[in-house]
């Protein structure tokens, strides 16, 4: 991969702020937009700016082609084995919210997470037990955040109808082995959900080969516009899935007393959809494809490992993580004593340009059970440069040796 010429795609990463080009490595969070997906979405509303699937007229049309074809891609993209597996949301949040309230849970029943759970998949799950009488069932990990096989077996019983989990931790980069999750699921019967969005932007995915049951994404974590989710559902599941919301599009007929919802994906996606949106996710999956994901995975690997090499040892700071950077992916979280996690971010903004995510990252009870008060996160993607990490290397080894006086 020719990460310069990548660089010249990104219009965010030409302007200068302070005579300095901008670092960015809050990509776990949002990624940067390519020129090419940002010219999809103003062809949308330059030359065809209005509804598909619903009017006849030409313009109409061409959203209802190019949003079919969006799809056709991210289900190719994914190995789906049809495009109607694949439901447009707003985001990830979205899909996970459908799957855990629409999937038939009861009094009584269990659902598995994990204890590095995103806000996304906790806070449903905390609903249903409020609100169904479900039990809530948690797998710990060990400090470093790596998932436990072993406890999760002894934790699935037959009463266990839903796996939800992170397939990839948005705070340590760590990917849990997906597919022993869902052997030892399936074989007691329960269903399998899958968090991905951390996982869809930097591995290749096959799902028809993991056999999951369900899994989110968002496309503004892969080079997408934002307001754009994805959510996979296997066949055999769409008809008994309850969609989140109700209203137009999502029917096919109604009458006074009653209505006839559409098959999947239309029965999940009511309302207008944000079509120069899904458009640009159309866009963002031909990025990707051209580079490759394998490709994706051993550069973010690459800048891992330098920044892992660079850090280690140094007085002062401590990683939040596996200590094995191939298992992070393109995440690097760290604390430095003497300095909060939105101190060292706002520092190394203000001085480096180096733009870095800070606090909690919506995973509470992960940094709550080990008393940790959040972390810094760096995050790398295709864009970033050998120089990008070394630059944070050098300045977060600086502001240790500058605070190692307030070291706890």
């Amino acid at each position: 991969m020719d990460v310069g010429k990548v660089r010249d795609d990104f219009p965010a990463l030409q302007r200068q702020v302070g005579g300095r080009l901008p670092v960015y490595l809050d990509s776990a969070c949002q990624t940067l937009r390519p020129r090419q997906v940002i010219d999809a979405v103003v062809e949308y509303y330059e030359l065809y700016p209005s509804c598909g699937g619903r009017s006849v007229h030409r313009l109409a049309t061409e959203v209802s082609i190019r949003c079919d074809d969006a799809r056709a891609k991210v289900a190719r993209f994914l190995n789906a084995t049809d495009p109607s597996e694949v439901m447009f949301m707003k985001n990830t949040t979205e899909g996970l919210n459908t799957v855990i309230h629409g999937c038939g849970l009861r009094k009584g029943d269990e659902v598995v997470t994990t204890d590095y759970e995103h806000n996304s998949v906790h806070v449903p799950v905390l609903e249903a037990v409020t609100r169904l009488g479900v039990r809530h069932k948690v797998v710990p990990s060990g400090k470093d955040g790596v998932f436990d096989l072993g406890a999760f077996e002894g934790m699935v019983t037959d009463k266990v109808k839903l796996v939800a989990m992170s397939m990839t931790s948005n705070v340590t980069g760590y990917s849990l082995p997906a597919k022993e999750v869902i052997r030892i699921a399936h074989s007691k019967g329960a269903k399998v959900l899958f968090d991905a969005a951390q996982t869809a932007p930097s591995r290749k995915l096959d799902l028809a080969s993991m056999d999951v049951d369900y899994l989110a994404a968002s496309a503004h974590k892969m080079l997408g516009p934002s307001g754009v989710g994805i959510l996979y559902v296997r066949p055999d599941l769409q008809a008994g899935l309850e969609p989140l919301m109700y209203g137009g599009h999502g029917v096919t007929d109604t009458t006074y007393d009653g209505y006839t919802l559409l098959p999947a994906p239309e029965r999940f996606e009511t309302g207008l959809q944000d079509y120069a949106g899904i458009i640009g996710t159309g866009a963002a999956i031909d990025y990707l494809t051209s580079i490759g994901m394998d490709e994706v995975a051993s550069h973010e690997t690459m800048l891992n490992r330098r920044l892992t090499k660079a850090l280690s040892g140094v007085d002062g700071v401590s990683l939040v993580g596996p200590a094995d950077p191939a298992a992070r992916g393109g995440i690097f979280s760290f604390n430095i004593a003497g300095l909060s996690a939105h101190d060292v971010a706002m520092i190394l903004d203000n001085s480096r340009n180096i733009m870095l995510r800070s606090g909690m990252h919506c995973c509470h009870p992960f940094f709550h059970a080990r008393g940790i008060d959040g972390c810094v996160r760096a995050s790398a993607y295709i864009y970033n440069t050998r120089e990008d990490v070394d630059l944070l290397a050098e300045s977060a080894t600086r502001l240790a040796s500058e605070f190692g006086s307030k070291r706890a």
